[in-house]
């Protein structure tokens, strides 16, 4: 879980924990890289607007660590070219908030989604 706010970051984790996965959290896109080159990840959560290091540079680099691992964005922007960037390099994206979305029982399903697609790949 990837994200410059830190309570989201830590109301995220704890949630994928309680689902029975494991998470790590941290809040740079830097942080992650590092994690990323030392540690498998089964899938990767990302944050688009951070300081420093946007959510797709992030995504950039991480693709060449590992091009294959499954990524959800989280956004509270409808920027077309972030929607647009981001379909490019095969991410999932969900609205952060949203009033016509639970945004915690879609973060679940997608993950649940990732997860039986892994599954079944192996």
């Amino acid at each position: 879980m990837v994200d410059d706010e830190v309570d989201f970051v830590e109301l995220i984790s704890e949630k994928i924990r309680i689902w029975g996965y494991e998470a790590i959290g941290v809040t740079s896109g830097k942080e992650a890289i590092e994690i990323l080159k030392n540690k498998k990840a089964d899938i990767v959560i990302l944050d688009y607007l951070m300081p420093d290091m946007d959510g797709l540079d992030t995504l950039k680099e991480m693709r060449k660590i590992d091009k294959d691992v499954p990524v959800i964005i989280f956004t509270g922007h409808s920027d077309t070219r972030v929607i647009e960037g981001a379909e490019k390099l095969g991410v999932v994206l969900l609205p952060k908030l949203s009033p016509y979305q639970d945004t915690q029982a879609a973060l679940k399903a997608v993950i649940q989604t990732i997860e039986k697609r892994l599954d079944k790949q192996k």
